[in-house]
């Protein structure tokens, strides 16, 4: 039986933080059921890009500061570490609120850009990930709660796909993420291949609608955590109210087989689960009905099946960052606007993710705007 725990938290103040954290982890054996004296522990937060904590885009400062103390206390030695989508990792922990944390507190940020290749668990045969990840004595894994556009929830596997170094985020884009049930199963070889010992997620304050980068926070007042990520992940779909036909990593982990994704396997404790289910939860604008549908046909049809990205004038700068993370090369500038080739376009959504103009829309596809008047 896997156990997910559910704590309430009003905020991020330190010391009510620190007290909801310790009740949280109590019923799992508390921190030093998961570390050990002079262990080095990675603490994984979400720093996906330099946006204050108020954006609710990354992990909370003060969810890693209590969890920098915890784990001290439990006599082992943390360190913080991520690849972020878009700029230099130091800047980005600066903007988020993690820099001055770590300051304070002594602790080392470590940026992840020296990889090295492990054999895949499965239908991927190598993967690339970051050393101090692979290295780590314990990893201990920090998301935020988020919609996002590709697969409609980010949370503790997800989270995950930060152990892949900078560019290399952009192949596996293109390898795979024009089919969304394919990057599912890329992202849960890649939790399989480390294993964090410990999720702990931040949905004090969570973001719905246009997740991950461009929707609107949420307060949510909960803290989640377990030791199976997969477990923890299929709670906090629960809570939000998530078909399972959007989660696209639930469905394949059904598919795998993987431990941890039946829900009569998992027992919830802490703060009520049937208390803290939210019924109006905003899901983002992204959907498509090409599942089913033979490739060489949703291929040919998937501008009219599926949601596209498109370029809001008004708002684009002409920065570039959207056009130079495209996987694909898709994107291009001319005549002072910005234009996306949509044979090309494999409906990752990167650019909206990264954008940090929000100059990117969400349009629906005309046939699949027809076929959802009638499912």
């Amino acid at each position: 039986m896997n156990q997910v725990i559910l704590e309430k938290a009003a905020g991020y103040l330190r010391k009510e933080l620190r007290i909801s954290l310790t009740r949280l982890l109590a019923p799992l054996g508390g921190m030093e059921a998961f570390v050990r004296p002079g262990e080095r522990v990675l603490l994984k937060p979400n720093m996906l890009a330099a946006k204050i904590p108020d954006a609710a885009v990354t992990t909370n400062p003060e969810v890693v500061r209590a969890v920098i103390e915890m784990v001290r206390e439990a006599g082992a030695i943390p360190f913080v570490g991520d690849s972020p989508g878009i700029g230099s990792l130091r800047h980005v922990a600066e903007k988020c609120g993690i820099l001055q944390v770590l300051e304070e507190t002594a602790t080392e940020l470590v940026e992840f850009t020296e990889s090295q290749s492990i054999a895949g668990p499965g239908l991927f045969k190598r993967f690339e990930l970051a050393k101090p990840y692979l290295e780590a004595d314990r990893v201990i894994n920090l998301p935020k709660l988020k919609t996002h556009g590709m697969m409609t929830m980010t949370c503790a596997v997800k989270n995950l796909f930060g152990a892949v170094v900078g560019a290399g985020k952009i192949a596996w884009h293109l390898k795979a993420g024009e089919d969304r049930e394919l990057f599912a199963r890329m992202l849960l070889e890649i939790y399989q291949l480390r294993t964090p010992d410990l999720n702990i997620v931040d949905a004090i304050t969570a973001m719905e609608g246009d997740g991950p980068s461009s929707g609107t926070p949420r307060h949510v007042g909960l803290l989640i955590a377990g030791a199976n990520a997969v477990s923890v992940d299929v709670i906090a779909a629960e809570i939000l109210g998530i078909p399972k036909k959007y989660l696209y990593l639930e469905r394949v982990a059904e598919k795998l087989a993987l431990a941890g994704v039946e829900r009569s396997a998992i027992q919830t404790g802490g703060y009520s689960l049937k208390e803290a289910l939210i019924p109006d939860f905003q899901l983002p604008p992204i959907s498509d009905v090409q599942f089913g549908l033979p490739r060489f046909l949703s291929r040919h049809l998937r501008h009219h099946f599926t949601a596209y990205p498109f370029p809001l004038h008004e708002k684009c700068k002409l920065c570039g960052i959207c056009r130079d993370a495209c996987p694909p090369g898709a994107m291009e500038i001319r005549d002072d606007l910005l234009f996306i080739d949509y044979p090309r376009c494999i409906r990752c959504f990167c650019c909206r993710e990264l954008c940090p103009e929000h100059a990117l829309g969400v349009r629906e596809g005309r046939l699949l705007r027809i076929i959802k008047r009638f499912i």
